[in-house]
């Protein structure tokens, strides 16, 4: 059984919990903790209404910092929102400041589990959680472009009337303008993709994949329920060890930062990032997406 701490109780936050709980899972305890902590405790007692109809039970409370010495997971979704037009670049100089003060107090309490990055600028927080917190980069996992793949799977299957987890193909780089489709390595069932949707198909689907968050976003203001589906995957990935390939934002020892790429995920965080072989084409744009995350990270340092 696992211990999971919630760090932002917003949107994003709350459906990562609702998620869970109505999930079967190993965590048996989660805490929410916000900067405004009656939010935390009222979403604690909302979540705690379900537990008599849920698939899982599991202790729920709003904590503080403290709480965080025997987690298992943290979830960090806290930070300034996106707004309308606003990219997820423009948040950096916001969060690069929360997140300095939040990672000192959490690592202060004797936490020693896996971080979850969620808020954006999302590689760019995971990278400066990593260097804030001195944890080994395998435990620091940031949600990549988890949520940008369901976005091309669902579309590709769409157009090919296949279920979505019959596609096999992933969206990488940066979680943000720069991310693109692995084209090449893309298939379903060993059928390479490119022999079954020509390239104006699949510049559609590549652009609807990247775009398709500034669009929730003018419509209802944010993005919520697809990024808690995922990050619930992914937490109960890590707490089964199921090992599962996942297109998160981890370390790229080559180029020095954090970015969504897919790797083994297992029960102490990354095993290891997956070799793909890219064409010239995609080598190029991996660098473009490369050069972007540390001209952001330069902007802090």
């Amino acid at each position: 059984m696992a211990k999971v701490m919630i760090v932002g109780t917003g949107n994003v936050g709350a459906s990562v919990g609702y998620c869970l709980v109505n999930q079967r899972t190993d965590v048996n305890e989660l805490v929410l903790t916000d900067i405004n902590m009656e939010d935390a405790e009222g979403e604690a007692m909302d979540l705690r209404d379900t537990l008599a109809v849920s698939p899982s039970y599991m202790k729920i409370k709003a904590g503080d910092y403290a709480e965080a010495s025997d987690c298992d997971i943290i979830v960090i979704t806290a930070g300034a929102p996106q707004k309308p037009g606003e990219t997820r670049m423009d948040l950096l100089k916001k969060n690069a400041a929360i997140f300095k003060d939040m990672i000192g107090q959490i690592m202060d309490s004797g936490f020693d589990g896996i971080f979850i990055v969620v808020s954006n600028p999302m590689d760019v927080m995971t990278y400066l959680t990593w260097r804030y917190s001195g944890l080994p980069h395998e435990q620091v996992i940031g949600s990549g472009t988890i949520l940008d793949t369901a976005r091309l799977r669902y579309r590709i299957a769409e157009r090919l009337g296949v279920h979505p987890k019959s596609v096999h193909a992933f969206q990488v780089g940066e979680h943000g303008d720069t991310e693109f489709t692995l084209w090449s390595s893309s298939n379903i069932g060993g059928k390479p993709l490119v022999e079954l949707i020509d390239q104006p198909a699949r510049e559609e689907i590549e652009d609807f994949a990247r775009t398709e968050a500034y669009k929730i976003i003018e419509k209802k203001g944010a993005t919520y329920y697809g990024i808690g589906a995922c990050v619930t995957k992914l937490i109960n990935c890590i707490l089964d060890d199921e090992r599962r390939v996942l297109p998160v934002s981890s370390y790229d020892d080559f180029s020095g930062v954090y970015n969504g790429f897919p790797a083994i995920v297992g029960r102490n965080g990354i095993v290891r990032r997956l070799g793909i072989k890219l064409s010239e084409e995609e080598g190029i744009k991996l660098q473009k997406s490369n050069n972007a995350l540390k001209e952001a990270i330069d902007m802090i340092q």
